[in-house]
């Protein structure tokens, strides 16, 4: 038999009534929820092609489902292939990181080393991990997005209703973002970037700043300057991919650590060359999400919440104060 045969199983075509429990959730979303096992661009081919119907007719990947809703699900091949599942101690370490929660919100301290969400080349992330922990977290959606080697605050939503309503909050900027870097060689003064910011030319894993991109703005004030570093405060005007590393690159001062962005140019120009190896071997950017400020999507009052420096972060600080 072959074993390609014995990977898979197909699917039959069927049709799902959409209840108050996913209604207001764009169809793509709700498909990825719904397959689980199949890759997310057979999802998108499935939409474009017209394959997944709404009420009898064609819909776009960004529907956004109502209550009553008819979505014929089509017919399709189910991978069976085993995928690694977190285990009971990064269960753990996921509940211990969780700042609050309520019944529409989960406000977490994210560790370095890990995604927000299971790609290509990961077996699973932060929103799988609280899925199989279960237990009321099944239903989590990323409001935003933090880099796998990012740390700090992020929200995440519980109800389709406080999805909806912090991702149009993202939209409208209405959200405040603050984070906390360490950059190569002393600014003078704090400031404001304001460039586009798009798709590296060659190299496709990589952002730039490019004039076809949009348009992406960083405030940015420093916390305390030394002779070799300066360690700031961002604020995010917008939330472009890679947007804080692209822009201290930009201006010639890369993040501490940062693998794509800045750990050949501080070599190449020599930026922070004078810095010890222990330090120009930081094993990660060193950026950290520090501060959230948004309307409660239930309560529709101004709540703010912070996570504290990562151990890293603190001993890197150190050790700076120390070279100064």
């Amino acid at each position: 038999m072959n074993m390609n045969q014995n990977a898979r199983k197909k699917n039959n075509s069927k049709q799902v009534v959409i209840t108050d429990n996913n209604a207001g959730q764009r169809i793509d979303n709700f498909l990825i929820r719904y397959f689980g096992k199949i890759p997310n661009s057979r999802i998108y081919q499935m939409l474009r092609k017209g394959e997944v119907r709404v009420n009898g007719g064609r819909i776009k990947q960004n529907y956004k489902l109502k209550n009553n809703d008819a979505v014929r699900i089509p017919p399709v091949y189910l991978f069976e292939k085993q995928t690694l599942k977190p285990n009971k101690s990064i269960q753990k370490k996921k509940l211990d990181s969780i700042i609050f929660e309520d019944e529409g919100l989960v406000v977490i301290n994210k560790p370095t080393g890990i995604v927000v969400h299971s790609g290509s080349r990961q077996s699973y992330g932060v929103i799988e991990i609280f899925r199989t922990i279960g237990g009321g977290y099944e239903s989590l959606e990323l409001a935003h997005r933090l880099d796998k080697d990012t740390t700090g605050i992020m929200v995440i939503a519980r109800t389709i209703e406080s999805h909806a309503f912090l991702v149009e909050e993202l939209q409208k900027r209405n959200i405040k973002r603050n984070y906390r870097a360490i950059i190569c060689g002393q600014l003078v003064a704090g400031g404001k970037i304001e460039n586009r910011i798009g798709r590296h030319p060659t190299y496709r894993t990589k952002m730039a700043v490019n004039n076809k991109g949009k348009l992406a703005t960083t405030h940015y004030k420093i916390i305390k300057k030394y002779q070799h570093y300066t360690y700031l405060d961002i604020q995010l005007g917008t939330g472009r991919t890679h947007q804080i590393r692209v822009h201290m690159n930009s201006i010639k001062h890369p993040i501490i650590g940062d693998p794509l962005y800045g750990k050949n140019t501080f070599i190449r120009k020599g930026i922070c060359a004078s810095l010890r190896e222990d330090i120009k071997s930081f094993r990660r950017q060193a950026l950290h999400a520090h501060n959230l400020e948004f309307i409660h999507p239930s309560k529709k009052k101004i709540v703010s919440y912070k996570a504290e420096l990562p151990d890293d972060m603190k001993t890197l600080i150190k050790t700076l104060e120390i070279n100064d």
